[in-house]
């Protein structure tokens, strides 16, 4: 939305716009109330998501978040809803393209440093299964592909 709004008001520089570049504005007003009420129930279920996603992450593999004897818990722990935090963000205001380019860009240095993308990859397919459970099916489909996005940009492994 961010990035469209400055696009138009680039593009409309002393004219008014047309009625076709104004269709996204009436896109996303059809799409608010869900956008909110999906951006209310990430924030309202926060802390049973992250715990939900690091029991199913213990379940799957014990030492995915161990880096030698060093315990990681705490760290993926800030770092998951640190990306779910900006990809709720994202969901309300309706802008993918800013999350990628001013979040996920940045955040992907960060993990390729940490060596995380393998426990990233999984975290965030993990979470599209659960972020299923705890939205209804519209609000769910206008997020998981911004966990999509997070888990290819973040879990991409550079060969």
């Amino acid at each position: 939305m961010l990035s469209q709004l400055e696009h138009l008001s680039l593009t409309t520089d002393g004219r008014y716009a047309t009625d076709r570049e104004l269709m996204f504005l009436q896109t996303y007003l059809k799409s608010a109330r869900t956008r909110f009420s999906a951006y209310q129930r990430l924030q309202k279920a926060e802390v049973a998501i992250v715990d939900q996603v690091y029991q199913k992450l213990q379940a799957m593999d014990p030492t995915l978040l161990l880096s030698g004897s060093m315990d990681l818990s705490a760290k993926w722990k800030r770092d998951t809803v640190r990306v779910l935090r900006y990809a709720a963000t994202a969901l309300l205001i309706d802008d993918m393209e800013t999350y990628r380019e001013r979040f996920l860009m940045w955040f992907q240095t960060i993990m390729q440093s940490f060596r995380a993308e393998r426990s990233c990859n999984v975290t965030y397919t993990v979470m599209q299964e659960v972020i299923r459970q705890h939205l209804p099916p519209q609000e769910a489909d206008l997020v998981l592909p911004l966990l999509e996005l997070s888990r290819s940009m973040l879990g991409f492994q550079k060969s």
